[in-house]
């Protein structure tokens, strides 16, 4: 990416999705888990998303679909059964 102004974004960006892998491995082992705040920073991401130029914003989405995807796995992970 040769946008230094998205660099930080997308640092937080990897960052979550470390914070949700980690999660997912500690639900996983049968161990409870924490998630007050991650909303703020889910907003937060989304706000600092919506300051970037369009074409920086749009370069965000594989590693916000990566997100996602550890979202709907640590969701899975919490649901009972």
């Amino acid at each position: 990416m040769s946008m230094p102004e998205a660099v930080p974004t997308l640092t937080a960006i990897e960052s979550m999705r470390g914070t949700l892998a980690m999660a997912r491995a500690l639900v996983d082992s049968g161990r409870q888990v924490d998630l007050v705040g991650l909303d703020g920073g889910a907003a937060a991401l989304c706000a600092a998303i919506s300051l970037l130029p369009r074409e920086q914003g749009r370069t965000m989405l594989p590693a916000l679909l990566s997100l996602v995807a550890e979202i709907d796995g640590l969701r899975c992970a919490l649901q009972p059964g």
